[in-house]
């Protein structure tokens, strides 16, 4: 299984990567940083990875997974509700390729403000 860690100013997890394309193009480009962007209870950066939306990519996700969205070419962290959600569920903007989750308590990224920086790296 391969792992990342996921930092920004505040915070410090850990994800799982799923065994998806989308996964791979993430993990080969790794480390990678950007600046962060809020959407509720979502955060959002661009990164240096160019796919189409996957056969199974969706809007409806679940709290600590993580997506990559092609129209911005940006990765998600969700960890609770969005403004398109409907009900308690996080919804994506629009389809996302779901490629890993994120191990432990996800709301912990409550604490990430916009403009900070996000790093992301492989665990070896």
């Amino acid at each position: 299984m391969r792992q990342i860690k996921i930092k920004a100013e505040s915070v410090e997890a850990i994800a799982d990567l799923d065994d998806s394309p989308t996964a791979d193009a993430i993990w080969e480009a790794l480390p990678i940083s950007g600046q962060a962007n809020t959407w509720g209870d979502e955060i959002y950066f661009e990164v240096p990875v160019f796919l189409n939306p996957s056969a199974d990519a969706r809007e409806v996700v679940a709290v600590g997974e993580l997506g990559y969205w092609p129209p911005g070419h940006a990765l998600c962290i969700f960890f609770g509700r969005t403004p398109a959600s409907r009900g308690d569920e996080p919804r994506a903007a629009s389809a996302v390729n779901v490629f890993g989750r994120l191990v432990g308590d996800a709301t912990v990224f409550r604490q990430v403000r916009s403009g900070e920086t996000v790093f992301i790296e492989r665990i070896v």
